[in-house]
């Protein structure tokens, strides 16, 4: 079994990319849902965020405003958060990886963030990176209508540049003309992935195996 790695900053496009290939019959592990599983009432994070960060956890139901603004504002809070978060998401991950084993899968997709910071790279043997100019980046999650503009700035600012992602790329898919070109995009990736030569792996973008 082979494993893709796919990640892209906040607002690049890679839930549109993941959802095309979970379409294409992939299987795929999606580190965000993981992270909503863990966070939702009652959920396993919940006791350590409400140690971490007191009045963010009430009756078991976590009030994410009230998180998000401690994240935010401070940069030990956040490192807790993910001293929480990380561990919980990494055994949910192999858990999915000897699942797909198990079950013969060919190739699976790592949906990951924070792929490069966690170093959860060295496990994928490709890594697909989703990627759209700045002002883009920022209208979408605008349009979220879930943070303010300096709270965006804060979380982008945090991120591993876009730049330095896409030179670790094996692969970068562009999300930033249109939908059209996207799945275009993502055809040539799955056909790599199916055909597995260096050729088809020119063709979606990709360096030689």
């Amino acid at each position: 079994m082979r494993i893709l790695g796919l990640t892209g900053g906040i607002g690049m496009g890679k839930s549109t990319t993941a959802a095309l290939l979970k379409r294409a019959g992939i299987r795929l592990f999606d580190a965000d849902a993981t992270v909503a599983a863990l966070q939702a009432p009652h959920g396993a994070a919940l006791p350590g965020i409400g140690r971490l960060v007191p009045g963010s956890v009430r009756d078991g139901v976590l009030d994410r405003a009230v998180l998000r603004q401690a994240a935010l504002s401070d940069p030990a809070v956040m490192q807790g958060l993910e001293a929480i978060i990380h561990p919980l998401v990494r055994r949910a991950r192999e858990r999915f990886v000897q699942r797909a084993r198990r079950d013969g899968c060919r190739w699976v997709v790592l949906d990951i963030p924070l792929l490069f910071e966690t170093g959860a790279q060295r496990i994928c043997d490709r890594v697909a990176v989703v990627s759209a100019p700045a002002s883009l980046q920022r209208q979408r999650v605008l349009r979220r209508g879930r943070m303010t503009p300096a709270q965006i700035d804060a979380v982008i600012a945090r991120q591993m540049p876009d730049a330095v992602r896409r030179r670790r790329a094996d692969v970068v898919i562009e999300t930033g003309l249109s939908r059209h070109e996207t799945v275009r995009q993502v055809r040539r990736l799955l056909h790599a992935m199916r055909e597995g030569s260096p050729a088809a792996w020119a063709a979606a973008g990709g360096k030689p195996a």
